[in-house]
């Protein structure tokens, strides 16, 4: 057995371990396919922490990178896995970017990254999605906010596509908790997002949300659990639902998942970490 391949071996079991969610146990339901579809991604991306389909592109996904990368997005292939493109975010800092999302017209990334709860505070960016012939994003809107009872962690966040509230779940805390951002957020002054809920389990890597409101994705290192949403329930309601456990592949260094624009696929995507490639996985709905 090589070192790479013990290396690897080792970090899976370290985040099994490390980030078990209290739902392991629960049967998996069967609404997608068992086996994804694969498709590498080349070149590799090192360090996807957010995807979201384009809607500007057809056929294509949004991926976004953690901290240490440039501020900007990459352009991808589903199909064939190909880069288009990388537009480059004029003006934006990419301080640990966690997650990203395409609500309405408008992509919105979040640097709610604090692995050290070091940072005075936190940025949510959006902007519309650029057009299929755009070489760079020249303007954004920020949200900058603190959360209500200290410092977090966080990797994944919602926004409701109703109501255009944020809703932002913490990575590391004992149970992974639920923050809100009402709208409409203040641009210029600090916003504070305040605690609405916690989950059931810790370790929460991503979430989606269905463009039509009705399902959310909440991802961790090792599961997808998948949540159904009534018309009268806000997230953080739909969010204390019974979930139930989908189909999923370990990945090297899972970090990202969205729901397909027509609700019938779902992708993930990982970080490089020490494995020799990336890929997308797609999900079809049965």
């Amino acid at each position: 057995m090589n070192f790479t391949r013990l290396a690897l071996i080792s970090l899976s079991i370290l985040i099994i371990e490390s980030c078990k969610p209290v739902i392991l146990d629960k049967p998996i339901i069967t609404d997608f396919s068992k086996a994804p579809t694969v498709t590498p991604v080349l070149p590799i991306i090192n360090e996807t922490s957010g995807i979201a389909e384009s809607k500007t592109n057809l056929g294509y996904l949004w991926v976004n990178e953690d901290s240490g990368t440039p501020a900007s997005l990459t352009l991808v292939s589903k199909q064939s896995g190909q880069t288009l493109k990388k537009l480059p975010i004029k003006g934006a800092k990419n301080r640990d970017w966690e997650d990203m999302c395409l609500s309405g017209t408008d992509i919105y990334i979040a640097d709610i990254g604090d692995n050290k709860l070091s940072y005075p505070s936190y940025n949510i960016y959006f902007f519309p999605e650029p057009a299929a012939n755009a070489t760079t994003v020249n303007t954004f809107s920020k949200i900058n906010f603190t959360y209500s009872d200290g410092k977090h962690d966080a990797e994944a966040f919602l926004v409701d596509p109703k109501t255009k509230d944020i809703y932002i779940i913490t990575k590391n805390d004992a149970q992974s908790g639920i923050y809100k951002l009402i709208y409409p957020y203040s641009l210029t002054n600090l916003n504070t997002a305040r605690a609405v809920g916690k989950l059931k389990y810790t370790g929460v890597v991503s979430a989606a949300i269905s463009a039509d409101a009705k399902e959310i994705l909440v991802k961790t290192y090792t599961n997808v659990q998948l949540y159904n949403c009534k018309p009268d329930q806000s997230i953080a309601e739909a969010l204390t639902n019974e979930s139930r456990n989908l189909n999923y592949v370990l990945e090297p260094q899972g970090e990202a998942i969205t729901f397909s624009n027509d609700n019938k696929y779902i992708y993930t995507l990982s970080e490089k970490g020490l494995s020799t490639a990336v890929s997308i996985y797609c999900y079809t709905r049965k």
